[in-house]
């Protein structure tokens, strides 16, 4: 069996501004906005640490700071709690080990390729994990573990991916497709945003990556792409046929929570399997959706 570097660093690219959510996001960022009673990020940590990641790394931007300090310890309000009897629980998700969360700047906004390599000096020779905060993955495993799982298998480079209708495509960059075999796919290539008549597939792109160091290399190196930006999925195309690359269909749901539509549907959706609210959102989406046809 072939010895593998384990995945145990994951970048979370969060230096983004949010505009789309403005003015919510005018003092907060957008990845401490609340899904139910978790901020987005605590759902794409949380999965990373159950697929055995180890060190966390934020990309950030100005004004970002206070996504670092959700996982710091709040000695204040700790304190207060546990006078009050209160249940101490609900935040130890919230609480890093020491020394395992590392923050890097991305001062100029020049695209997701450009984040990942500003965490270059930290990734070092180690393959690496990539998440997307705003693609909230839903799934039993999570949708790392489940590549990470594909990742002992094969090794290489992988990404995420999940079958959209393919009149959907052209929204999405998808994959050349090459062999199958179960939830595993060959990748031949990566096409942006194809016309329904061109795609190769209709397998898309999902904001979960497992990357070997050379990536960093090839952004190094890499000029502009689309949209005037340093684009990830440009530095990937170049290590496909150089590197095993493959393709994981994930086991789950996607919420694209980048979109205000995505984020109330996420909101709703896990509202709705929650044990102490579900019945109770039910009643009222049911009530709300005859209100609004009366």
């Amino acid at each position: 069996m072939t010895t593998r570097k384990p995945i145990k660093k994951a970048v979370f690219p969060v230096a983004g501004l949010g505009t789309r959510f403005l003015p919510a996001t005018k003092a907060i960022p957008k990845e401490l906005l609340p899904i139910v009673d978790r901020p987005l990020i605590q759902y794409a940590v949380d999965e990373a640490r159950e697929a055995g990641i180890e060190q966390i790394i934020f990309v950030t931007g100005r004004g970002k700071t206070a996504i670092v300090e959700h996982f710091d310890i709040a000695f204040e309000l700790e304190a207060t709690m546990k006078e009050r009897g209160k249940d101490m629980s609900v935040l130890d998700d919230t609480r890093a080990t020491p020394g395992n969360i590392i923050t890097v700047r991305q001062q100029v906004p020049l695209g997701l390729g450009h984040a990942i390599w500003c965490a270059r000096a930290i990734i070092g020779d180690d393959p690496f994990a990539i998440l997307l905060p705003d693609e909230l993955m839903v799934g039993q495993p999570g949708c790392m573990r489940q590549m990470v799982e594909a990742y002992d298998e094969v090794g290489g480079n992988l990404i995420s991916v999940l079958e959209v209708p393919r009149e959907e495509v052209s929204s999405y960059g998808v994959i050349d497709p090459g062999s199958s075999h179960g939830d595993l796919t060959q990748v031949n290539g990566l096409v942006e945003k194809p016309a329904m008549a061109d795609a190769p597939s209709n397998k898309i792109i999902s904001g979960r990556y497992i990357l070997q160091p050379e990536v960093m290399r090839t952004l190094e190196n890499q000029g502009k792409g689309a949209g005037g930006e340093i684009q990830l999925t440009d530095a990937m195309a170049r290590m496909i046929g150089t590197q095993p690359f493959h393709a994981v269909t994930f086991r789950g749901k996607r919420y694209d929570c980048g979109s205000k539509i995505g984020f109330v549907e996420a909101t709703l959706a896990l509202a709705l399997e929650r044990d102490d609210m579900g019945d109770d959102i039910r009643r009222i989406a049911t009530r709300l959706l005859a209100e609004t046809a009366a």
